[in-house]
């Protein structure tokens, strides 16, 4: 790390998203709104993109080529990339690079939550059938948002940046929002209710109602966990639970036995 890459970080203000991209338009309208639109304009964090085709040195601007030994579709070539990462090094503080690739780590919110620490993350948006694997000598992480195939990282890139920002400190409103949110406490969140108090028939909860605060924690973690049991009973064998939720989830085991 240089000395002004260390000065940065020191005095980190915003974490900082440099996407490289063959379709840097496809994020214009993701830096304007939502979470990451009002992170950007409040100054919290910073995305931007970058064209991979002006990384490249011939006159056709060529980004993939045929693979070795044959095959189907077109890779990804490596020295645009390469030039692209090192050309970014040389400004800014030190970044992580990851790869946008279905044999990647799957993303999760532990995941999110390492990178929202970093103060600045590089992602390169794979194309074609693939990258070149050299490129992967670049890399500090691989990263999949699923156990499916794209026709590109752009949209992984999205979901990746969406999922950081929002874990960055200041960018959520309420400073327990993201921690209240599926998955950061190992479970899925509780179900949530809003006026009016009766719709057609389907009331709000009695205990949402009650302003009983201890009571409505209770009910919430235990309907997280009932939740959690019924669509993703996998999360359950990390969860950190008292004894009073493992209690809890055993007597949900058994009445569904029972049925």
């Amino acid at each position: 790390m240089t000395t002004k890459q260390m000065d940065f970080f020191s005095s980190r203000a915003k974490m900082i998203f440099d996407i490289l991209t063959l379709f840097p338009e496809f994020f214009s309208e993701h830096r304007r709104h939502g979470v990451v639109g009002r992170a950007a304009a409040k100054g919290l964090i910073e995305l931007n993109t970058h064209n991979l085709r002006d990384y490249t040195l011939d006159k056709h601007r060529t980004t993939d080529d045929t693979p070795y030994g044959g095959g189907h579709g077109m890779v990804m070539k490596v020295e645009p990339v390469a030039r692209a990462l090192e050309s970014l090094s040389e400004n800014g503080p030190e970044a992580k690079v990851a790869l946008t690739t279905p044999q990647g780590a799957c993303l999760n919110q532990k995941l999110a939550a390492e990178l929202s620490n970093l103060p600045r993350l590089v992602i390169v948006c794979g194309r074609y059938e693939g990258y070149d694997e050299r490129i992967r000598a670049f890399a500090d992480y691989e990263i999949s948002i699923g156990d499916y195939v794209l026709s590109g990282g752009e949209a992984a890139a999205l979901v990746i940046t969406d999922a950081v920002a929002r874990l960055v400190p200041g960018v959520l409103g309420e400073p327990g929002s993201a921690e209240s949110d599926s998955f950061s406490a190992g479970l899925l969140e509780y179900p949530q209710y809003t006026r009016p108090e009766d719709f057609r028939g389907m009331r709000v909860p009695d205990v949402l109602l009650s302003g009983n605060h201890a009571e409505i924690a209770r009910w919430r973690r235990q309907e997280g966990l009932k939740r959690t049991f019924e669509r993703r009973p996998d999360l359950l064998k990390a969860a950190d639970l008292t004894e009073e939720e493992r209690a809890f989830v055993e007597s949900l085991k058994k009445a569904g036995q029972k049925t």
